[in-house]
């Protein structure tokens, strides 16, 4: 393949950071002995996966009874004060939230919370994710197999007047930055409307994500055909990051490394350390993730360094 194909890696990526999206909201209890729902059990996973090199840490809340997928500030309120006293990671609430939250469910934490930082879906999409449920036969709780079975018939929604409200509840009011969520080559020039608007300033987070069924599909051009995209958009003003969603976690994640990327793994994207294996906890995955890069020479970024790197406002500054 030649240079005229490839994306340069940026002068700015020397190091990269490494997200860890410890829960979500798209994996059901059912799935996986080792995803967390109960607050202990989320900072617990989010504390570990901080030692193992996380420098941010992607968080959703879900109900402590069936690990259902909740907006309940209480909940989150349970677990986020005891993640922040026992590590300097960045936290990152979600404003995604679970599928038929609405906009004034998934900000409700958020606003509460007044984190560094929050994920932001930069489009709306038909969200995909009924195929999984034909994997299960027998479930732990009664709501996983129609809330999965459901996504047939969903649309997740954030208008362009959605995500101006959350840049301006969240960005101007409370100094929050934001990982922005792309799951196609349109919500990249979603990013650029919002910077021409003056409502986004640089340094901005991109987070590139691919294999949602309604997304972008994981193929290397694809990847390929982001970067360069993002590049012509934004120039030196934007850091990137690539999650791919179940098995492809890990080689697109290198991948995008290679390109001078920062990279996201976790329960919430992929279940499994392997082919066919499970993984056991967020930080075995941090772990595999570290060795990997740090074996093809990178160095990975400390939280103060990702501070540095995307602007952020500060541990001191939260609400919790």
């Amino acid at each position: 393949m030649s240079d005229v194909n490839v994306p340069k890696a940026t002068k700015q990526s020397s190091k990269i950071i490494i997200t860890c999206a410890v829960t979500g909201g798209i994996h059901t209890p059912t799935m996986s002995d080792a995803l967390p729902y109960r607050p202990e059990d989320i900072a617990r996973e989010a504390i570990a996966a901080a030692e193992a090199g996380a420098s941010i840490l992607h968080l959703h809340a879900r109900d402590p009874q069936d690990g259902r997928p909740t907006p309940d500030p209480e909940v989150f309120m349970q677990f986020l004060p005891r993640i922040k006293q026992s590590t300097d990671a960045v936290i990152n609430i979600t404003t995604g939230g679970g599928l038929n939250m609405t906009v004034e469910d998934r900000l409700a934490a958020p606003l509460i919370a007044k984190p560094e930082m929050c994920s932001l879906n930069m489009g709306s999409m038909n969200f995909g994710i009924y195929p999984m449920a034909d994997r299960y036969k027998d479930w732990k709780f009664s709501w996983e197999e129609p809330y999965l079975r459901n996504t047939d018939d969903f649309i997740f929604r954030n208008t362009f007047r959605d995500i101006e409200r959350i840049l301006k509840m969240l960005g101007e009011e409370h100094g929050t930055r934001f990982e922005h969520e792309c799951y196609d080559v349109g919500h990249l020039y979603n990013v650029a409307h919002f910077v021409d608007r003056g409502l986004l300033k640089p340094p901005f987070f991109v987070q590139m994500i691919f294999g949602i069924l309604g997304g972008i599909g994981t193929d290397l051009d694809n990847l390929l055909f982001m970067k360069r995209t993002a590049d012509k958009l934004f120039g030196e003003d934007y850091r990137w990051s690539v999650l791919a969603a179940g098995r492809h976690q890990m080689n697109f994640a290198t991948q995008a490394a290679l390109l001078g990327g920062s990279v996201r793994v976790g329960l919430e994207d992929s279940l499994y350390i392997g082919r066919g294996k499970l993984a056991s906890s967020n930080a075995e995955q941090v772990s595999k993730i570290r060795r990997i890069l740090e074996e093809l020479g990178h160095e990975i970024a400390t939280p103060e360094e990702a501070r540095a790197m995307l602007g952020l406002k500060g541990g001191d500054r939260v609400g919790f």
